[in-house]
Formats: structure tokens, C-alpha cells, sequence
């Protein structure tokens, strides 16, 4: 079992040489550290008239170990070796140390290097690894790795923090400046081989590279990502994130990846990975190739949004939330799905989703450089007034759900907190069918105000949006910018049905079932129900009339067919309302160019029946296109019973 550790590049501010002299003052012990007991000097060799120095100390530690595991393992110290090689010509001091204890069991290695920072020759980096190889340990092969990682840790957190002490011990004893090596008049420095020559030739050459293109403080910081870099732009990681972050960016300048993204997306696809390098490097390589692939980088630049989209299409940016996150509204509610489909196709929609997405990614960066701390996410605001079952079109949710996939693929944590508001009581199907696609990370980020006021409740908006900044239609004082939808004008759909387009065969005509109805007749749909908690759904137009809608449930048992389209089932003999069949749903009037839609919780075994009917006197005919669907009990998990009771998930609902 091998485990490795890398730490980002500390900075110290100060040159090396007075760096040095407080790095000296941690022998053989110091009160900061009290895991070291002791270091005794086993060699102490300088060379080339004093620039060189190495020196090799035999430490003792004490095991910071449970008790139990110290009494099983028979120890309380630990004794490594540790090397030191300074170079004061060259301002570098390599450090390994390695472990005696146990050597045969365990294999401990650490590396550290103290060197100038190649931009400015008046501070000092600092950075180490550490690798941690158990071959075999009593079975205790686990607890030693957890101790590993904890002793890392602690060497992590102190290490600079031991520096800055003894730096200012210095100051107060009156030392601030220690001179640079200078070789004594007339001594000659050994000359270098051709191999060593050439190592650092070419370091030379990569520190001026570095020193030349490194156009500011902020950017060499990136490029070290030191500590101060971390708490600014990523926020507080723990030492092992650290190092994952550190790892990830050397494996993939390993690999042959041309372009390397910033700390910050890496950080993002690590974290939706757990903080696994091997998951996080594939997730991070895929989406590298598809941003290649669909010109991603330059769609912010290259983009057109469609004049159909500019007319039609709820949603803009707002402003930030209470956290200094980029806020997008998006009037979900007042979409028209269908329309928009049929205008722009499931790939205009998508290519709009992602330059929403480049437009946050870019909102972000310069939110953090604005407040100097990290805000690498943003905030979605989703008003759901309007919303129906209309929005649960197939093709429409067929399109919501690649667009959730590419998304999540490529913008992983990006999605700091969303806010569901105004969610109406058909809102949890829609829920049901799109959550199971949403990575649970991202689902806990949502939250949902059910009732038409989402301001004067307990947690309401305004601990989320500073509160001038409440769009108008929810009752706050602001007004946005943010087109209201409404129906897209069918001069505007495509020649070619969007189906045609898209290769798929969810076409209107194919969908929707119609059925002409004369005064006085009447359609049932008897649909059997042996799933309780099953939902039905259903969404349906009319023409030239109004028409009555109705659902009942009857464990009466039905006949297969009436043979009288005249006459309702309930007309048979035997069938008395409250006694073997009951009203689950009022009956509501669907006028002329609606749209009907609803939902109903299947709660009983039993038979539901969907009725239309034209009004008592009705002297015209009407056209009925109608569409049911059932989503069985094990896809509908009620997950939103905040929202509605658990008896009638959704009442009919009407849109012009």
C-alpha cells in the first residue's frame, strides 16, 4: 500500500539566507514541534570553502498514536534519519529525511526544498512530498496509513508557521538581513560537469522563462499556487486536498494535454470526485476533449443568441445573491418548451445552456478578483409560476435531460445554490423525473419555496438575496430586465419538425391522440391501477367548444366496452356516487386554443377514469388531442411532499 502526499509551494517573503538562519534555530528541538524529542548531529560536512553543507541528523519522535495501537506495536518513539544539503552559491537547501523505525515494514520518504522564487529574488518557496510505502504491519496496514496522513498534516500546518516565529525572534534580537554568499577573493568554485552544467542551464533557463511570463504577482502565485494564492482564490483546503490538487496538475502535465485549466477547475472536477485523481483526471480529460471538440473556449466570443430567444426566451442574469455569487433568474414557469423546440431544436437549446454556463464561469472569475475571496460558483434562481404539464412534453424533457448530462460532465460544481420558487403542485413530477439525473451534490443545493409568497415566510428569499434586489414579480423592489416568454409564434418554427431534425420520434402528431366529439357525447379512458401511489398525468386541447373534464376511481369492476358513446359508465346500473365510485378530481371547463394539464396520485387499487364531455346544451362539436402518461410508483418517490399533500399531488391546471 503506497500513498503519496505533495504539498502547493509555501512563500516566504523574506530572502533565503535570512530564511536559513531561522530554519537553523528549529535544532534540535523547538517548543512548536513537540513530536520532535529530540535530532542529534551524526556528520556535519561543509565543502568548497563553506558554500556547501551537508548535514545528517538522527531524530527521535514520539509516536502520536492511539494507545492501544503504541501498546500493540511495542513502541513510543520513532527514530528517522534526515539530510540536509545546502547550497548558499546556488540558494538551495534539499532535505530528505527517512524512517529507521520499522524500515523493514514501512518505507517512509519525505523531500523538501527550500530555493529562491524565480520572480523575485528577495523571497524564498518552499515545498515537500511525502511517501508513505506499508508493506506489512501486524494488519494495523490502515491505522498507519490515517497516522501517516495525521504526522503529514501536522508538519504541513507547522512548518511555516515555525519560520515566521524564529523570523521575528530574529527581528526582535535586531536581525533582518543576512548577506549572500560571496566567495572569498581569489578562490576558484570547482568546475561543474558537462551533466551538471546542463541541469542547471536549463533551470536557469526555466526560472527566466518563468520570471518572463509571468506578468503579475497574482499569475506567478497561480503558477505556485502557494498558500496565499489557496486562501484567495480557492478557499481553506485541508493538506490532503491540497495535495490533490498539487497531483492532479502534475499528471496532467505528465499526459498530452495541450491546455491546462486553472487551479480553481481543477479543484471543481476534484471536488465532484471526491477528491479521487484517477476519477477527477478522466471526468477533466473527457471534458478537455468535448470543450475541444464544439469550440467550447470560444463560444463566448463567437455566439449569436437567436432573435427567437432574445424575444422569447425567461431567463438573464441578476445581480448576486446575500454571498457574492452571480445570480441567473430563469422563469421557468413562462417557458415555452414546446415552441422554442420547435424553433431553435434540442441543439440551440443546449448551445444557449452552455453559453449561460461560459457567461457564469466568466461572471465568477471577476466576482473574485472584485472581492478577493473565492466565488467559484453561482446561483439559479428557477420562478415556477405557470409551470404545468405542458413543460412535461417528451421531447421537451428529452432535451432537459442531455442538457443536465453535458452540464454536469463539464461544469461540476458550478452550481453554488438553487432556488426553487413559486413551485406549483405539479411541480414534483417533473421533480421525480429530472432529479435522478442531478448529481446528489448538486440536488442538496436546492431549495423550495412552495406558495406564491416567497418573501414573508420563515427563510424566506430575503436571507438569500439582499432585498432591494427582489425581482418585482416576486413582491420585492427591483425590476429586471428579464423577458416574460409567452408562446413562440408558429411562423417562426423550423420547415422540418424538430423530430426530423433530431432524429428522434416523439412528433406532436405522434404523441397526442385526437377524437371529435358531438353535443352530447362523451369519451372515457378507463385506465386499471394495481400500483398504488402510481401517478397519472395527462395534458389535452380542445377546438371550436368548451369541454368538461373529469376523474373518478371505482373498484367496481368496468366492461371492456360500453358499445354507447353516449353514455358514461356511471350510467349503468348499480353505480352510485359516494357508494362505489367517488370525484377524485373537480371538474374543470377547458375553453377553446387551452391547454389542460394535471396530474393525480393513483392512491387505490381499482380503476381510474378520465371523462371529457361537452357542456349540458352545447350545440357544436369539438376536436379533443389529448395525452395520459402513468409513471409508476417505484420512479415517483414523493420526494417533495414539502410542497403539496401526499393525497393529490397536482389539480388540473390551465394556460393560454
Amino acid at each position: 500500500m503506497v500513498q503519496k502526499y505533495t504539498s502547493p509551494v509555501r512563500i516566504y517573503k523574506y530572502p533565503f539566507e535570512l530564511v536559513m538562519k531561522a530554519y537553523e534555530r528549529r535544532f534540535p528541538i523547538c517548543p512548536q514541534m513537540p513530536i520532535v524529542l529530540d535530532c542529534s548531529v551524526i556528520h556535519d560536512i561543509e565543502t568548497e570553502n563553506g558554500a556547501k553543507r551537508e548535514t545528517k541528523r538522527y531524530c527521535k519522535l514520539a509516536v502520536d498514536a492511539p494507545y492501544l495501537f503504541k501498546k500493540m506495536i511495542g513502541i513510543d518513539v520513532a527514530f528517522f534519519f534526515q539530510t540536509n544539503f545546502l547550497d548558499m552559491r546556488a540558494r538551495t537547501l534539499n532535505i530528505e529525511a527517512t524512517n529507521e523505525t520499522f524500515s523493514s515494514r514501512v518505507e517512509i520518504f519525505e523531500k523538501c526544498r527550500y530555493y529562491v522564487h524565480p520572480d523575485n529574488p528577495n523571497w524564498t518557496c518552499f515545498d515537500q512530498t511525502a511517501t508513505l510505502d506499508i508493506k506489512n504491519f501486524f494488519g494495523f496496514e490502515h491505522s498507519l496509513e490515517k497516522w501517516g496522513m495525521k504526522q503529514y498534516t501536522q508538519t504541513i500546518l507547522k512548518g511555516k508557521e515555525i519560520i515566521e516565529f524564529f523570523i521575528e525572534e530574529l527581528k526582535n534580537e535586531g536581525i533582518t538581513h543576512v548577506d549572500k554568499w560571496v566567495d572569498p577573493p581569489g578562490y576558484v568554485a570547482p568546475t561543474e560537469t558537462p551533466a551538471v552544467e546542463e541541469k542547471k542551464e536549463n533551470q536557469e533557463g526555466s526560472n527566466n522563462s518563468a520570471s518572463n511570463n509571468a506578468n503579475s504577482e497574482e499569475k506567478s502565485l497561480s503558477e505556485f499556487l502557494d498558500a496565499d494564492y489557496i486562501l484567495k482564490y480557492l478557499g481553506q483546503l485541508s493538506p490532503l486536498q491540497e495535495s490533490r490538487l498539487v497531483q492532479l496538475r502534475q499528471k496532467l502535465e505528465e499526459s498530452e494535454v495541450k491546455k491546462y485549466p486553472d487551479y480553481p477547475t481543477l479543484l471543481r472536477f476534484l471536488r465532484a470526485r471526491d477528491f479521487s485523481i484517477e476519477k477527477s483526471y478522466t471526468m477533466l480529460v473527457d471534458s478537455l476533449k468535448w470543450r475541444e471538440e464544439h469550440r467550447v473556449d470560444h463560444l463566448l466570443d463567437e455566439y449569436r443568441m437567436p432573435s427567437v430567444l432574445t424575444k422569447h426566451f425567461p431567463g438573464g442574469w441578476h445581480d448576486f445573491d446575500k454571498d457574492g455569487r452571480p445570480l441567473y433568474i430563469l422563469r421557468l414557469g413562462h417557458m415555452d418548451v414546446k415552441g422554442l423546440l420547435k424553433s431553435i431544436g434540442e441543439d440551440g437549446l443546449l448551445k444557449l445552456t452552455l453559453h449561460i454556463c461560459e457567461e457564469g464561469l466568466k461572471k465568477m472569475q471577476e466576482q473574485t478578483n472584485r472581492e478577493e475571496k473565492p466565488i467559484w460558483s453561482w446561483c439559479l434562481l428557477v420562478d415556477l409560476e405557470g409551470l404545468s404539464m405542458r413543460h412535461l412534453w417528451r421531447p421537451g424533457v428529452k432535451a432537459l435531460l442531455r442538457i443536465i448530462e453535458v452540464v454536469e460532465q463539464n461544469y461540476p460544481e458550478t452550481m453554488g445554490r438553487v432556488l426553487i420558487v413559486r413551485a406549483p403542485r405539479v411541480f414534483p413530477i417533473l421533480w421525480t423525473i429530472v432529479s435522478a439525473f442531478i448529481h446528489e451534490n448538486t440536488r442538496q443545493k436546492f431549495l423550495f419555496f412552495g406558495g406564491p409568497d416567497c418573501l414573508h415566510i420563515e427563510d424566506g428569499l430575503e436571507h438569500y438575496m439582499p432585498v432591494e434586489k427582489i425581482p418585482d414579480f416576486l413582491g420585492g423592489p427591483c425590476t429586471t430586465l428579464i423577458h416574460e416568454g409567452g408562446l413562440v409564434p408558429k411562423s417562426l418554427y423550423r420547415n422540418e419538425s424538430m423530430d426530423e431534425h433530431d432524429g428522434s420520434h416523439h412528433d406532436h402528431s405522434g404523441l397526442y391522440q385526437t377524437i371529435n366529439l358531438t353535443a352530447g357525447q362523451i369519451f372515457e379512458l378507463m385506465i386499471k391501477n394495481n400500483d398504488p401511489k402510481s401517478v397519472i398525468t395527462w395534458d389535452f386541447d380542445c377546438t371550436k367548444a368548451d369541454v368538461l373534464f373529469t376523474v373518478y376511481h371505482t373498484d367496481k369492476e368496468l366492461p371492456n366496452d360500453l358499445g354507447d358513446s353516449y353514455s358514461s359508465i356511471f350510467d349503468l346500473s348499480g353505480f352510485e356516487e359516494g357508494v362505489n365510485y367517488t370525484k377524485v378530481e373537480q371538474t374543470i371547463t377547458c375553453h377553446p386554443k387551452e391547454s389542460c394539464q394535471g396530474s393525480h396520485e393513483m392512491m387505490s387499487h381499482g380503476t381510474y377514469i378520465l371523462q371529457w364531455q361537452l357542456p349540458p346544451g352545447s350545440t357544436t362539436g369539438a376536436q379533443l388531442m389529448y395525452f395520459y402518461e402513468i409513471l409508476s410508483s417505484a420512479n415517483y418517490k414523493g420526494s417533495m411532499t414539502s410542497l403539496q399533500s401526499a393525497m393529490s399531488i397536482a389539480s388540473s391546471q390551465q394556460s393560454r
